[in-house]
């Protein structure tokens, strides 16, 4: 019965693992893509925010904040509002087109 006690924990350590592989680590990868995403954005850059507004970044200020141009105008947002896949697929669909 001395090595019962390492076999008893063999499923929970195997939960872990699985959960680690197939939920933390890809999500953990996915932030980092944004922070990237996010840290690489110009002015010029057609983007859409995570509500679903379209526009141009008109400025971008250290504080983490972005001046947009919409068909509404000039709107201030946080740079972390703006979505990545949403931004990404305005760009390839605009660049589709031409």
């Amino acid at each position: 019965m001395e090595g019962g006690g390492l076999a008893s924990f063999m499923p929970l350590i195997l939960i872990f693992l699985v959960a680690y592989l197939f939920m933390i680590r890809p999500q953990m990868k996915r932030q980092k893509q944004e922070r990237e995403f996010i840290d690489k954005l110009k002015v010029g850059d057609s983007v859409v925010t995570k509500s679903g507004m379209h526009g141009k970044v008109k400025e971008l200020f250290d504080d983490g904040t972005c001046i947009l141009e919409t068909n509404a105008g000039r709107i201030k947002f946080e740079r972390s509002s703006i979505s990545m896949e949403l931004s990404t697929k305005d760009s390839k669909a605009i660049k589709s087109k031409k």
